[in-house]
């Protein structure tokens, strides 16, 4: 991904508020009231992916197909869906933005789909280290032995993580 840049920054209505919390609210369910706000904004970037500003602070991403928090909005509203939960041998590669691969995952919720977001967490303190996009439906990636299960999107320290507002 080359360098985001914000080419504008503007407050959306509350009813665009309102449906991006429904396309939320379809991706991790109630927990998307976390990410309630009196006002949203939305930062037109040079990039693939909206980005939302909510309580001035970047923790919303959309593409057309989906709306999922940013590694940083995972991080201050931690939230129990949609979860690839690691173990302490794939961090070191997971943070420096490698796909995850089937011998590093521990579990996953029931409610992972392929292609769509998920959130990498670390089986020790369970905290957020990247946000993917799942290839395999929950049981497929159960079921499975070997290979990539979820491809990066978005990591500590990358583009997104690392804009200047």
């Amino acid at each position: 991904m080359k360098k985001i840049v914000v080419k504008k920054r503007h407050s959306i209505r509350r009813s665009q508020g309102q449906e991006l919390l429904e396309r939320l609210k379809a991706q991790i369910g109630p927990s998307a009231n976390l990410f309630h706000a009196e006002m949203i904004e939305v930062l037109e970037t040079n990039a693939n992916v909206s980005l939302f500003m909510v309580a001035k602070k970047p923790l919303l991403m959309a593409t057309d197909d989906w709306v999922f928090p940013t590694l940083k909005g995972a991080v201050q509203l931690p939230f129990p869906e949609r979860r690839v939960v690691v173990d302490a041998g794939a961090i070191p590669y997971v943070v420096n933005g490698a796909d995850i691969m089937r011998p590093g995952i521990v579990s996953c919720t029931d409610d992972v789909k392929a292609g769509s977001p998920v959130q990498i967490v670390d089986e020790r303190h369970g905290k957020p280290l990247a946000i993917g996009i799942a290839l395999l439906d929950a049981p497929d990636l159960r079921a499975s032995t070997g290979g990539k299960m979820v491809k990066k999107f978005h990591h500590v320290g990358d583009e997104i993580w690392n804009m200047e507002i």
